[in-house]
């Protein structure tokens, strides 16, 4: 109510110093018809004066609403690796048999530039990987997602990410491979068939998963450096991390 009251308090203000100034320039010019052509041509651009201010505010308002979005999705992609990506990652790295064809492009360094983690994220889907598990294998993992389910259940909830398409469907891929062991009665019973399906549920979640670690980790160097500083001294495919600062 007071802000209302300021408001009209305001409006009329400025509207009696409008009306002040072009009495004033009647009584100093003595032209009142020159003085109401140019009210009327003023009022003739008003129109699209509100029209181009209405155009920049919205713009203004729609650029902070996507960044407060951008934001919001990046609290809850670091939610999943916190919980649930980074330890993934940290099991899958070691089935691989081709991995030493792109850890070195894993290993991420501070002075990374955006082009170079763009560039690991493509090479990382593009990567010709060899997963090797074992019936072992596909047990620990299926115990260690299963404990996740509900976590990755309340994240799939979450409004935010439908508008973050490629790591919607790396969830979707990491639930899909929750699904897919959980239904499996014995794991250590599988068919050679079964388990290459499995296979490949694990590396088609592997890359997602790992392509949106890359995206999320140029975030945090360029928004969080401290938070970019625990990641890269937990980074999954660097043998030679620690966490403790040395």
């Amino acid at each position: 109510m007071k802000r209302l009251g300021r408001s009209v308090v305001l409006g009329g203000g400025l509207l009696a110093l409008a009306v002040g100034i072009y009495l004033l320039q009647v009584a100093v010019f003595h032209r009142a018809e020159d003085t109401q052509f140019y009210i009327l041509q003023d009022l003739a651009f008003l129109p699209i004066q509100v029209l181009l201010v209405t155009l920049m505010v919205d713009g203004i308002l729609a650029r902070r609403e996507k960044q407060a979005m951008l934001h919001k999705m990046n609290m809850v992609i670091g939610a999943f690796y916190s919980e649930v990506g980074t330890e993934l990652l940290k099991r899958l790295a070691p089935l691989d048999a081709n991995s030493g064809a792109i850890q070195s492009r894993l290993v991420v360094q501070g002075d990374w530039t955006a082009r170079q983690f763009d560039e690991a994220a493509d090479q990382a889907r593009r990567h010709a990987s060899k997963m090797e598990i074992s019936r072992d294998d596909f047990e620990a993992l299926r115990r260690f997602l299963l404990s996740r389910r509900d976590f990755l259940l309340r994240l799939l909830e979450n409004p935010n990410l439908l508008e973050h398409d490629s790591f919607t469907d790396a969830l979707w891929a990491v639930f899909h491979l929750t699904d897919e062991l959980s239904h499996r009665a014995d794991l250590k019973g599988l068919t050679e068939a079964d388990a290459r399906h499995l296979t490949g549920d694990v590396d088609r979640a592997c890359k997602c998963v790992v392509a949106e670690w890359l995206a999320y980790m140029k975030h945090l160097k360029r928004d969080y450096p401290y938070l970019f500083s625990l990641a890269m001294r937990t980074n999954p495919f660097d043998p030679a991390a620690r966490v403790e600062v040395r």
